[in-house]
């Protein structure tokens, strides 16, 4: 019974860590500094220790009506979101890499495109014969 906080942040964790990363690249990509990334991270991993410690804690007050210990509690939520993002994070890094649509020099120029993000983005053949349906008439 006292596992269920648990299993509940770690959901809770999964999808801040996901949603943290997402908005992370959005800002590096708005900002495209380099050095900016570690107040990024901080910034992600207490945004994550804020979510997950408020689902713990309505978890073990209100639904299982037990005593809720402030230092414990935090030390063991830091122990599940730091694996949790830094994997999340070199997985989304990995990907983000993988998916690219092109890379750039440092002045900004595009400097070839990404066959990958190519081959991923070919249409269906639908598409073909909806195109063809519509050139028809």
């Amino acid at each position: 019974m006292y596992i269920v906080p648990y299993i509940v942040s770690l959901f809770v964790i999964v999808i801040s860590v996901f949603v943290t990363l997402l908005v992370k690249s959005e800002l590096e990509r708005l900002f495209r500094d380099k050095n900016a990334v570690a107040p990024f991270h901080i910034c992600n991993v207490v945004i994550t220790l804020m979510v997950s410690f408020a689902a713990n804690a309505v978890m073990t007050i209100y639904i299982i009506r037990n005593e809720f210990k402030l230092i414990p509690q935090l030390v063991i939520l830091m122990a599940m979101i730091l694996p949790i993002y830094y994997f999340g994070n070199l997985a989304f890094e990995k990907y983000k890499s993988v998916y690219r649509k092109y890379n750039t020099v440092e002045n900004g120029k595009v400097l070839i495109l990404n066959e990958k993000y190519l081959k991923k983005k070919k249409r269906s053949s639908l598409f073909k014969e909806y195109n063809a349906f519509s050139k028809e008439k």
